[in-house]
């Protein structure tokens, strides 16, 4: 049976919306991405806690978005587009 995880944060599909209190392997996924650009996490478990919430917020000041903690379609595009190319970091998971 495959978890469903939310409907997908862009209306063209994608990853799903996450927030404070989501647990998968996405939120793992958006972590990886954060910690790889310099956002630190405070650990890449699947869990989104403060300090992945805090690494979302300062992700998203810094990059002009709308700053709300949410990874939500704009803030994954933006992830996915930046983290691409950027090679393996002692924090990116193989």
């Amino acid at each position: 049976m495959i978890k469903d995880f939310g409907k997908p944060a862009c209306s063209t599909g994608g990853f799903p919306t996450l927030k404070r209190g989501s647990v998968s392997n996405y939120v793992l996924i958006a972590q990886d991405d954060l910690n790889t650009l310099g956002f630190r996490t405070n650990g890449l478990d699947g869990i989104f806690g403060s300090g992945t919430q805090n690494a979302v917020r300062e992700y998203q000041r810094t990059r002009g978005l709308a700053v709300d903690g949410i990874v939500g379609c704009n803030t994954w595009r933006a992830l996915q587009e930046e983290v691409v190319g950027t090679g393996a970091t002692s924090t990116t998971i193989n």
